[in-house]
């Protein structure tokens, strides 16, 4: 048994991981501003984590063997958090994402088209975190969200006083409404509508994972592995957006509706024009496996289809078109 913080942990797969902490027997803390309740027996510490002093007097003298941080996406965030948890845990896991691989917000190393991106393609012992950019701007922070994620884990990589490791999801889906973003919903609704999903003329794939499953190895990497730096998570398999439109018709038993967008114009979620999809290899060699995409999206396809009320008795039956999805892992 371990003492986990984990900071956010209300909603998706962070709740989940919660409740997998303390089903496997863990005690655990949530810090969070208190708009969600925590499950019973889990120790519930309201503060906003972006006030140092609150922090740090909520903290008391708490001390922790994992904290799991879900909501950092600043270098101020992380600085912070670096201040308050100083001598307070030995390991400080941080949920990322694959935005930072993203060529269109920095200049990155150039990988050739196909090629899983690996870890070491954004070092954050090497990248520059800048405190007096406008971070508490929330236009600002959205139009910098992978460069937020960049700088904090360069702060944290950095703060010397635990043990740092990130963990950079893919793209999360799964849940049916749970699933916040609504990004699955939109291909739903628009193939059982017949209307446009739109998409750049060479689409190019990009990698996934089942929100279950990025539980999962949070839950690895903050009590069964001591490894640090970033690792990638994603489920084994590329897709593009027709790829991932096929499944979502083969579900709906409909044709989906393309339209390719004019240069500069915004495409459907998980429409890129770029390639940074990521390489899970060091995630596999640390001793996690992972399942394949292509496995577990009719399943979640599905939870969104039973909260769809735009959905009509299928007129049509669909075979997914996804003979270009590997059947091995793509790594």
């Amino acid at each position: 048994m371990q003492r986990i913080c984990v900071i956010g942990g209300s909603r998706y797969f962070g709740k989940l991981l919660v409740e997998r902490l303390q089903a496997t027997g863990h005690r655990v803390t949530v810090i969070n501003r208190g708009t969600t309740g925590t499950p019973a027996g889990v120790e519930h510490l309201v503060v906003d984590r972006n006030d140092e002093a609150s922090l740090i007097a909520a903290l008391d003298s708490r001390t922790f063997d994992v904290v799991v941080d879900q909501v950092c996406y600043t270098p101020v965030q992380a600085a912070i958090a670096a201040r308050a948890f100083a001598g307070r845990t030995r390991r400080y896991v941080m949920t990322s994402t694959i935005e930072v691989y993203d060529p269109a917000t920095a200049a990155l190393p150039a990988m050739p088209a196909g090629t899983p991106v690996p870890e070491e393609s954004v070092d954050p012992a090497t990248w520059l975190a800048a405190m007096d950019l406008p971070w508490h701007d929330e236009a600002y922070l959205e139009a910098h969200y992978a460069e937020g994620k960049r700088q904090a884990e360069a702060v944290l990589t950095r703060a010397g006083s635990f043990a740092f490791a990130s963990v950079r999801s893919a793209h999360v889906l799964g849940g049916g409404a749970r699933e916040f973003t609504g990004r699955l919903a939109h291909f739903v609704e628009h193939i059982c509508q017949g209307t446009e999903i739109t998409v750049h003329e060479n689409a190019v794939p990009t990698v996934f994972i089942h929100y279950e499953e990025l539980a999962d190895l949070l839950l690895w990497a903050a009590t069964a592995t001591d490894f640090t730096g970033p690792v990638n998570a994603c489920s084994d398999g590329l897709l593009d957006v027709r790829d991932l439109a096929a499944i979502v018709a083969a579900q709906a038993g409909r044709e989906p509706v393309y339209r390719v967008v004019a240069a500069g114009e915004t495409a459907s979620p998980f429409s890129y024009d770029r390639h940074y999809a990521m390489s899970n290899t060091r995630a596999k060699e640390l001793g996690f496996a992972f399942s394949r995409a292509i496995d577990w999206l009719p399943g979640a396809v599905d939870e969104t289809l039973s909260g769809c009320a735009t959905l009509a008795t299928p007129a049509v039956q669909v075979t997914p078109a996804i003979s270009a999805i590997p059947a091995t892992p793509a790594t």
